[in-house]
């Protein structure tokens, strides 16, 4: 298909979203901005909060991991269901009765200042480094398939979709993002479905016989039983539940959505029908991999995993419907990621780390500052997207998601700990421990994925004899951030002591 014609849709989807944005931010100011006057509709935001949740690199990368992973990553999506109770009946709770505008302003109530910002700033370096990946990688798509035929360079491709989203943000916030996200949710599952169906006629068959060859190839299989491998069920399980619990309920990119429902009762019903259509995307965009692959052997189609769809889905085998839908649910997925993480960011800066909203200031003033953080966070972005182009290696992405359970470690185990327990923190000494176990964490996972790291400087440490004693053939996992977390808590109950009896 003309790759022009295809630009031409990116640039009409914009617009759309610019007239949501205009239409949405009327009237708005700070508390509109940060969490939407608490006046957001609970389904609107359950529906909105699957395509921030799913991301391009969940677009891309789930089905083209089925190749060699089976459908394993459903082992996480099944943790997902019991963080989300966890989130849905401990966490929210706690966010409503303290009435929260950042969720880390419960790390200062229960811990003091330097909990309050250490949390908000693990919060902000996992959030801008996971962001950017993610909008490296689809802009990385847009650019192969499309926007190098037309003679766009990757760096103003990268400029022009990160003002867009700055201007359609930049008003309104989490107000208009509830509307967006929706619009951009209808998006992406409409291209998800129709690409299945699209691929299983390709195939000459129907659903229950795609299904059927699925079954004979292996690529259904949920249950790895194998607990050495870092896909072992377990560990999977597991992890997709503290992977929820930080990402979703320690994360205020989501709480912020959550926390702008006017109640606590419809902010559980929010999440919990946010988690039953998530599960049932999910295994739609398993089935759909396993389809892909199918297709690529009927085909002799061959392409690393996470362009197999987009190679696919752009081939002259197809009509170009399938093309536009393709691109549209692309950036669908993306923008839901990449918009509320500008907004969070913006907000988490202004509150938890500036303290706009204790500021004495004018509500003009305030909105000044907020502005020019916002701005900050748009350039940002665009300066490690170009670092990531610079670096120009696929497993950057692995390595943000290695990232992530690095850095939320920490706030794993700040919120356990003054959940779990009544003691108090020697203030000064929680930024050594919040440094500290993250370190442990990386050199866990260092000794016991060898091959996951430079083999050279594995052997350089002289590792390898260290790594065998200690984890004998163990990979870690996605239990990553749990270990994260419990050094974390266990480094906290060292520098606590007993609350005082009253």
């Amino acid at each position: 298909m003309s790759p022009t014609l295809l630009f031409s849709f990116v640039i009409g989807y914009f617009a759309i979203l610019l007239g949501v944005a205009w239409y949405t931010s009327r009237g708005s100011d700070n508390a509109s901005f940060f969490i939407g006057n608490k006046k957001s509709n609970w389904m609107l935001v359950a529906f909105g909060m699957i395509g921030t949740s799913l991301s391009g690199v969940t677009f891309v990368s789930v089905p083209g991991g089925v190749g060699a992973g089976n459908f394993f990553y459903f082992q996480i999506v099944l943790g997902y269901l019991l963080g989300y109770l966890v989130i849905a009946f401990v966490l929210l709770p706690l966010y409503y009765r303290m009435n929260l505008t950042s969720i880390y302003t419960y790390l200062e109530t229960r811990f003091g200042v330097n909990a309050h910002k250490a949390g908000a700033t693990f919060f902000i370096i996992s959030r801008a480094f996971g962001a950017t990946a993610r909008l490296y990688l689809v802009i990385n798509i847009l650019q192969l398939f499309i926007l190098d035929k037309l003679g766009i360079p990757f760096i103003a491709t990268t400029f022009v979709i990160l003002l867009m989203i700055l201007l359609y943000t930049f008003e309104g916030g989490v107000k208009t993002i509830i509307y967006t996200d929706t619009l951009q949710t209808s998006g992406m599952l409409l291209g998800l479905v129709v690409c299945t169906i699209v691929i299983i006629k390709a195939l000459g068959t129907d659903f229950s016989g795609a299904l059927s060859l699925l079954q004979q190839k292996g690529y259904t299989q949920i249950i790895n039983t194998d607990i050495k491998a870092p896909s072992f069920f377990g560990k999977h399980l597991l992890g997709g539940m503290f992977i929820a619990i930080t990402m979703t309920g320690l994360d205020q990119e989501m709480m912020q959505k959550n926390i702008s429902v006017k109640n606590l009762k419809d902010s559980q019903k929010n999440m919990m029908s946010f988690t039953a259509v998530l599960m049932m995307v999910n295994y739609l965009f398993l089935f759909l991999g396993g389809l892909l692959y199918l297709y690529a052997t009927k085909m002799n189609v061959t392409a690393a995993p996470d362009d197999l769809f987009p190679t696919i889905a752009l081939s002259d085998a197809f009509s170009g419907s399938i093309g536009v839908l393709f691109i549209i649910a692309l950036i669908s997925a993306l923008f839901p990621s990449v918009d509320g993480a500008i907004t969070s960011l913006t907000s988490c800066f202004c509150i938890d780390i500036l303290a706009l909203n204790k500021s004495t200031e004018s509500e003009n003033v305030k909105k000044k500052t907020r502005l020019k953080v916002h701005v900050g966070f748009a350039v940002i972005f665009f300066i490690l997207v170009l670092i990531f182009k610079a670096i120009n290696d696929k497993l950057i992405i692995d390595f943000i998601l290695k990232f992530a359970g690095i850095t939320y470690g920490p706030l794993l185990g700040l919120f356990a700990f003054g959940i779990i327990t009544k003691r108090k923190l020697n203030d000064k000494l929680i930024w050594l421990i919040c440094i500290l176990a993250p370190l442990l964490a990386l050199l866990s996972d260092m000794l016991s994925n060898p091959d996951w790291y430079d083999k050279k400087l594995h052997a350089s440490l002289g590792l390898g004899p260290v790594s065998h004693q200690i984890f004998n053939g163990y990979h870690i996992g996605n239990e990553l951030i749990i270990i994260n977390g419990i050094f974390t808590f266990a480094g906290l109950y060292l520098i606590s002591k007993k609350e005082a009896e009253k």
